[in-house]
């Protein structure tokens, strides 16, 4: 175990310390949009979560999590998706990944398109090619693979709390997609 995993996991909080940092301070997180790219490195499809929400109602979601303390963007990065693909998505990213944006979510409705009522943070989002072999893991249900175009369904945007709608419009468009 190297120095910076000991750091990140005494650096844990408890959820009563969380809350408190949450309430003063802006949190930082990785989102990731996953996708299949073919050989001739267009994307193929994308991939969406499926998951239950705190209000008990069905939608997808991109990727997403916290970046630990003393841990790298493209550490939190693997992590998150190992978390929520599977230890065999083997996701392709580069050494040093650079977001196709960055989205600024406020716990009051309406400043900005992306909304967390938890908390203000602050979350790079990037576009991931994934290889391997990807399924639903802790909290979610499915994993869709979409098409481009049946990603850009308003429908399916809809279907997407907080902003990730907006994150999936804006990858599409990074992505040459017409919207």
């Amino acid at each position: 175990m190297s120095p910076a995993d000991i750091e990140r996991q005494e650096s844990w909080l408890s959820q009563e310390d969380l809350a408190t940092v949450r309430g003063r301070m802006p949190i930082l997180y990785v989102e990731a949009v996953p996708v299949r790219v073919a050989a001739d490195g267009s994307v193929t499809a994308v991939g969406l979560l499926l998951r239950a929400s705190d209000k008990g109602r069905i939608q997808r979601e991109l990727v997403s999590g916290r970046v630990l303390f003393h841990e790298r963007i493209r550490d939190a990065l693997l992590r998150h998706i190992e978390k929520d693909l599977g230890a065999v998505a083997l996701p392709q990213i580069p050494p040093i990944p650079v977001p196709f944006t960055v989205a600024e979510y406020f716990p009051t409705p309406g400043v900005t398109a992306f909304h967390d009522s938890r908390q203000h943070a602050v979350a790079l989002a990037f576009i991931v090619p994934v290889a391997g072999d990807c399924a639903p893991q802790q909290d979610a249900l499915d994993l869709a693979w979409l098409t481009p175009q049946q990603a850009a369904d308003p429908a399916i945007i809809a279907d997407m709390d907080g902003g990730h709608g907006v994150l999936l419009r804006h990858a599409l468009a990074h992505l040459g997609h017409t919207i």
